[in-house]
């Protein structure tokens, strides 16, 4: 299980975001979050269409992407796309 998040470097929202996706990976152990700074990787921005910060994207474990959200998720959320990627 894969949380990608894609972030930029003065983006309040994406540094809360980050918090959230950290206590998600907390609570459920097979959950490992990247962090994509568009700036630094803008081509990895552009394969998956990011056109605002914070994007997460929640990825089963075939890679396949499951859930997309722009802005700041609340942590009902995440583990919410998270379970629904592990039934997937």
């Amino acid at each position: 299980m894969h949380l990608e998040l894609f972030s930029s470097s003065f983006c309040g929202a994406c540094r809360r975001t980050r918090g959230i996706l950290d206590t998600a990976a907390r609570l459920v152990p097979s959950v490992y979050v990247t962090e994509i700074n568009v700036a630094d990787d803008p081509d990895a921005a552009e394969r998956v269409d990011i056109t605002s910060t914070p994007t997460v994207i929640v990825r089963d474990s075939h890679g396949k992407q499951t859930f997309r959200g722009e802005g700041v998720p609340n942590i009902n959320q995440v583990l919410a796309a998270t379970v629904a990627a592990l039934d997937a």
